[in-house]
C-alpha cells in the first residue's frame, strides 16, 4: 500500500526514475517514450529523442545489426525477447553493455501496437565477465606452465635415448596417463664392465612429486649398486635397502622392478633377470611362440627391511624379443569396456604380432595403448631386447 506523501507514492515518478530503463515505441522502432534514467544513460534530452529516433539507433553499429537480424524477427514471430546482451551508446560516446527485454503490445485483431522495452546496466556482470575471463586465462597458463614442468621432469627421470648394444636392437616407449602429473614408471639401458651391460624397468607407487624423487633416487641407486656389484639379486638388495631406509616412516614409498644383466655373444645373448614384485616378462621366440619369464616370490622393493629376490637366466638367440612392462598396460580400461586389460591379453596379443623385433614390438604396444584411449589409468613403461635374424 503507498503511503501518502512518500517521494515515490507515484506511478510516473517510479517509471522515471525506475533503477532500470524504460522506454516503448511503434512497431516500427520510433521511440513514443522514455524514462529519465534511460536519458541519463545516453546523455541525451527527450525533445532529441521521443519522435525523432528509433531504438536501433540508440545501440551501437554492431547492436543495430543484430537488432535488425535477430530480435526484430523474433518480436514479430513470438511477440516477446528477454536477456538480451547489446550495447547503448552512453554519454560521451561510451559503450553502455546493458541486458534487454521486450514485450510486444497488441490491438485486439493481433496486430503490434507497440514495444515495451527494459533495459538494464550490465556494466558490472561485463566486468565480472572480463575478470573471469582474465582468471580463466590466467588458470589456463599456469596449468600450461605446470604441464610443461611436469614434462620436463619426467624427461629428466628417462634416459633421452637408448645406447646401441653390439648384435642387439632395442626399444623403449612411455605412455603418459595424464599430462598434469609426473609418474612413477621407469626404465634404463647402461653399459657396464667388459662387455656386460645392465637394465631395469621399474614402477615406483604415486604420482606427482613425491613419486619423482623415489623414481630418480631408484634409478641412480640401481645404476650406482650395478657398478658396485652386477649380480641382479645384489642390485636389487641394494635399492631395498636405501628405500626402506629412506621411506619407512609414516609416508612409505616402495617399487617393483626387474633388473637384468646381458652380455651378447655370436649366437645370442645371455640375459640374468632378478624381479621385485613386478609383473612377469615376455619372451616371443623366432618361431612365433611367446611365453611369461615368471619369477616367482620376488618381494616389492623398500617395503621390508628384509626382502627376498629371484634370478633366473634367459638366452636370447636370433630372431627372439624380451619384453619388460609396467602394469599400466595390463590393468588398462579399453574404450567403452568396464573390465581391465590383463597379462593373458597381452601375451595373446604379443603371439598374433609374433615374431618381432624389438622396435615392432614396441611399435605393436604403442598403438595398442593408442587405441585404448581414456581407458589407460596409469602410466606404461615399455622396454625390449631383440637379436637380429
Amino acid at each position: 500500500m503507498e503511503t501518502p506523501g512518500h517521494p515515490e507514492d507515484s506511478i510516473e515518478d517510479l517509471f522515471e526514475n525506475a533503477p532500470c530503463g524504460y522506454l516503448s515505441t511503434l512497431p516500427d522502432g520510433t521511440i513514443t517514450k522514455i524514462n529519465t534514467t534511460l536519458l541519463g544513460w545516453l546523455g541525451l534530452e527527450r525533445d532529441e529523442v521521443v519522435g525523432q529516433r528509433r531504438f536501433s539507433d540508440l545501440l551501437t553499429v554492431g547492436g543495430r545489426i543484430y537488432h535488425e537480424t535477430h530480435i526484430a524477427p523474433l518480436l514479430a514471430m513470438h511477440g516477446e525477447a528477454g536477456g538480451l546482451a547489446l550495447e547503448l551508446r552512453g554519454a560521451g560516446g561510451k559503450r553502455l553493455p546493458v541486458l534487454v527485454t521486450s514485450v510486444v503490445k497488441t490491438h485486439d485483431d493481433g496486430s503490434p501496437r507497440l514495444i515495451r522495452t527494459a533495459i538494464f546496466d550490465a556494466r558490472d556482470r561485463r566486468a565480472y565477465e572480463e575478470e573471469l575471463l582474465h582468471a580463466r586465462r590466467q588458470a589456463d597458463g599456469e596449468r600450461d606452465r605446470a604441464r610443461k614442468l611436469a614434462a620436463t621432469l619426467q624427461r629428466t627421470l628417462l634416459p633421452p635415448v637408448l645406447p646401441k648394444v653390439p648384435g642387439m636392437e632395442v626399444a623403449a616407449y612411455y605412455h603418459p596417463a595424464s599430462i598434469d602429473e609426473v609418474g612413477g614408471d621407469f626404465y634404463d639401458l647402461f653399459p657396464l664392465t667388459g662387455e656386460t651391460w645392465g637394465f631395469f624397468l621399474g614402477d615406483v607407487t604415486g604420482k606427482g612429486a613425491v613419486a619423482a624423487t623415489v623414481t630418480s633416487l631408484a634409478r641412480y641407486t640401481l645404476r650406482a649398486a650395478a657398478v658396485y656389484d652386477p649380480d641382479p639379486v645384489g642390485v636389487l638388495d641394494n635399492l631395498n635397502t636405501v628405500l626402506y631406509q629412506e621411506y619407512n616412516g609414516s609416508d612409505p614409498r616402495f617399487c617393483t622392478v626387474i633388473y637384468g644383466s646381458l652380455v651378447p655373444g655370436p649366437g645370442g645373448c645371455a640375459i640374468t633377470l632378478a624381479a621385485g614384485g613386478h609383473p612377469p616378462a615376455v619372451l616371443i621366440h623366432a618361431d612365433g611362440t611367446t611365453e611369461f619369464v615368471e619369477l616367482p616370490g620376488g618381494m616389492v622393493v623398500g617395503a621390508l627391511s628384509e626382502a627376498r629376490f629371484t634370478r633366473l637366466t634367459v638366452h636370447l638367440t636370433p630372431g627372439d624379443t624380451l619384453l619388460l612392462y609396467t602394469d599400466g598396460i595390463t590393468e588398462a580400461r579399453p574404450s567403452g569396456d568396464r573390465t581391465r586389460y590383463s597379462e593373458e591379453q597381452l601375451l595373446r596379443h604379443l603371439a598374433d604380432r609374433a615374431p618381432a623385433t624389438a622396435p615392432e614390438t614396441i611399435d605393436v604396444l604403442t598403438e595398442l595403448l593408442t587405441g585404448f584411449g581414456a581407458g589407460v589409468d596409469d602410466d606404461t613403461a615399455l622396454l625390449a631386447l631383440s637379436i637380429p635374424r
